[in-house]
């Protein structure tokens, strides 16, 4: 499917993109959001990059808010949309826990933790009644009461890794491990909770790829929409309504595929996506297949850094690779059983 020399290669396109003060946004010269630069340092990591990784996780935490928000979206360094989202706030966890099983650096640990911490913190103080989270803070300060599922799922591993980094640095956050017990009750348990967005593919796998869902749960859930978004031979849909396949979406599905014990089925999604690769290792976003046509016209770091975590996840190249593939292998939430963090 792919050679070590390809991967390789996506990772060096990865970070030619990269500016000089480590920011790292969408494509060179385009946007940039906390959430998508950390997905694309962590796949710098996993390709031996870690200078250009490191680079891009300090220039996130130098942009941090001090009520541990960042905003939306940047360009050219500047603040373009300021609202303050919560999945935003929580990814920079799972991004530094990645760092230290791949790397063991424990130097790196030390200098963000207080970032994430502040981060995580806040997730915490969006969390509603019932325990989602909302998806964003309002301008007087109080989190919106619509809670995103996706956001959510990913904010579960979140905060597990933010436990794991707790751990590390002996520094314990039982409010973290609550919330996070309430927030998997929430996704396991109060589909209500979460504003109806089934259309959309990420809302069907995230809680398997987040690890809240597992075992017969999780191959439940992804039964239930297969029909609905998987194109064979070619990818997932991003939106069920729309004939468009994505390569994220279809990398990201294969993580939840690999977690639920089916790595021959994520390797066929891989397989599938690979018509978005272009020669120089990069990958378009999407292809609407009804008429053949990529849309739309770019070539992200998120996109490829998907594939090079799900070649990672498959083939366990790094010490990371169980990060997505091996939910057990986070603290556990709600059991009193002793975690001892090691980088592989």
């Amino acid at each position: 499917m792919l050679s070590g020399g390809q991967v390789r290669q996506t990772v060096d396109w990865i970070a030619g993109q990269q500016d000089v003060d480590g920011a790292l946004p969408w494509f060179r010269g385009g946007q940039l959001d906390p959430w998508d630069s950390v997905e694309a340092a962590m796949a710098l990591d996993v390709g031996g990059r870690s200078d250009r990784a490191a680079a891009a996780y300090r220039w996130l935490a130098g942009r941090q808010r001090a009520d541990g928000s960042w905003a939306a979206e940047f360009r050219g360094g500047r603040e373009t949309s300021p609202g303050a989202e919560s999945n935003q706030a929580g990814y920079l966890a799972v991004g530094l826990w990645h760092r230290w099983l791949t790397t063991g650096d424990e130097a790196l640990v030390t200098e963000l933790w207080p970032a994430v911490r502040r981060g995580l913190d806040l997730v915490t103080r969006m969390q509603l009644p019932g325990g989602a989270v909302g998806w964003a803070l309002r301008p007087d300060g109080t989190p919106d009461d619509t809670a995103l599922l996706t956001g959510n799922a990913s904010l579960f591993q979140a905060l597990r890794c933010g436990i794991a980094l707790a751990t590390l640095v002996a520094q314990p956050q039982p409010d973290w491990e609550l919330a996070a017990v309430d927030l998997g009750t929430a996704l396991r348990r109060r589909p209500d909770a979460f504003a109806n967005r089934s259309r959309y593919s990420m809302d069907w796998y995230y809680p398997v790829l987040g690890g809240a869902l597992t075992g017969g749960a999780a191959h439940e859930r992804l039964a239930e929409s297969w029909e609905t978004f998987v194109v064979p031979g070619l990818g997932i849909r991003c939106v069920a309504d729309r004939p468009w396949v994505t390569g994220a979406e279809t990398c990201e599905l294969a993580l939840a595929l690999v977690a639920a014990g089916r790595p021959d089925d994520a390797l066929e999604q891989v397989a599938a996506m690979q018509h978005l690769r272009d020669d120089d290792g990069a990958y378009w976003t999407g292809l609407v297949f009804a008429d053949g046509k990529r849309w739309p016209i770019e070539r992200t770091t998120w996109t490829a850094a998907a594939v090079v975590l799900a070649a990672d996840a498959l083939c366990g190249a790094t010490g990371a690779s169980g990060l997505f593939a091996d939910p057990a292998a986070l603290p556990p939430v709600g059991a009193d059983e002793e975690f001892t963090p090691r980088a592989g």
